[in-house]
């Protein structure tokens, strides 16, 4: 069974040697969401009876795990050196050095290795992400398998 849960937070990025607006900084309301896919529980006496997790677990898994650290953080590619310089300037700023330049794809791709990782520490083989969706406006996304 699958299911799938809903998280918005905001973050500035720009992708470096962009042919358009995007090489300027610049920032969105995104919005991830999470399909974790495994079995019912059948067992009446707990919790989880008749659900494959209960969802405000997922969210805050999803929350401390990617929410927290990306919201309201400048999101900038680790090579990105005049960005990544600059920030270094400004006192207690929420920065967070991405392996890749953060696009949609790449967010949803690291999104998806973060809670992949998460879920496998917490539940073993049990519960799986199976999709995560990052959109970067309503209308434009990537999805991560």
């Amino acid at each position: 069974m699958d299911i799938t849960t809903r998280l918005e937070f905001d973050a500035g990025h720009r992708i470096p040697n962009h042919k358009s607006n995007c090489k300027n900084l610049h920032g969105h309301r995104y919005a991830i969401e999470v399909t974790v896919t495994g079995p019912i529980h059948q067992d009446t006496k707990i919790s989880e009876f008749g659900m494959v997790i209960d969802f405000s677990d997922v969210k805050k898994i999803i929350k401390d795990a990617v929410v927290e650290p990306w919201d309201h953080a400048f999101i900038v590619y680790q090579d990105d050196k005049e960005v990544v310089n600059f920030l270094n300037t400004l006192p207690n700023h929420k920065t967070v050095l991405f392996p890749l330049a953060p696009t949609a794809e790449n967010m949803a791709f690291e999104a998806h290795k973060i809670l992949s990782l998460e879920f496998k520490n917490r539940f073993g083989s049990q519960l799986k992400i199976k999709q995560i969706r990052m959109y970067e406006t309503p209308n434009s996304w990537a999805d991560a398998i």
